[in-house]
């Protein structure tokens, strides 16, 4: 899977931005646990003294309170040429935020099929295993992938490809063979679309990369 990189996306200046506000953010934290402890101390009148409790790390001799935070990602501001393109990020933003979860999903049952796959002694038996599968995953959402858009299914494809770095075809042929790859893409082909769609973060998937990070840290 491609791992997201803000160094990627955003100018050399950029990636010194966000070593620096990690470093800002650190040393506010610190202080205004601090500042919590000593209003805690100063405050008290012999009753319940509250204590805030943090990892400690050696420093010089000493031991010294450790907070780590996670990584802020900082890109260049976006410029839009017009409301059109506004509108269009507004709600590449709203796809992701609902499909996102669907891709990470299906990466998750693709790990726990295949293991589960591995402790079956037989092909017969697999093959049995993967047409359940199939059936509950149908039965189960189904009526959720139709309420999604002819975009969402899209974006689905590729952030599927994202999180598990195969296309949807090479998953299909993997675990159901040949014949039910073939039969699906020709199915998504008559909307026109394809399973075999792959992820550019880099070039024609930048801003949706840019967006899906920014997702995945809570920032958006």
């Amino acid at each position: 899977m491609p791992v997201p990189c803000a160094v990627a996306v955003a100018a050399p200046r950029c990636a010194c931005v966000r070593i620096g506000l990690r470093w800002v953010l650190l040393v506010v934290s610190l202080m205004l646990a601090c500042a919590a402890m000593g209003q805690t101390a100063a405050g008290g009148t012999g009753g319940t003294r509250k204590v805030y409790v943090t990892r400690g790390q050696p420093y010089e001799g000493r031991i010294v309170p450790s907070v780590t935070l996670r990584t802020i990602y900082v890109y260049p501001r976006l410029r839009f040429k017009d409301s059109k393109e506004y509108v269009a990020y507004l709600k590449l933003v709203r796809d992701v935020k609902r499909v996102l979860p669907v891709a990470n999903m299906i990466n998750g049952l693709i790990v726990e099929t295949y293991e589960y796959a591995l402790t079956l002694p037989t092909e017969r038996e697999r093959k049995r295993h993967m047409r359940k599968v199939e059936k509950g995953l149908k039965e189960q959402y189904t009526a959720e992938m139709k309420k999604m858009t002819y975009s969402q299914g899209q974006l689905l494809i590729k952030l599927i490809y994202r999180q598990s770095d195969q296309t949807s075809y090479e998953i299909i042929r993997a675990f159901m063979g040949p014949f039910k790859a073939t039969f699906y893409q020709l199915f998504a082909k008559s909307f026109g679309s394809s399973l075999k769609v792959t992820y550019d973060p880099t070039g024609e998937d930048r801003l949706t990369e840019r967006v899906v990070t920014l997702v995945e840290n809570g920032q958006l």
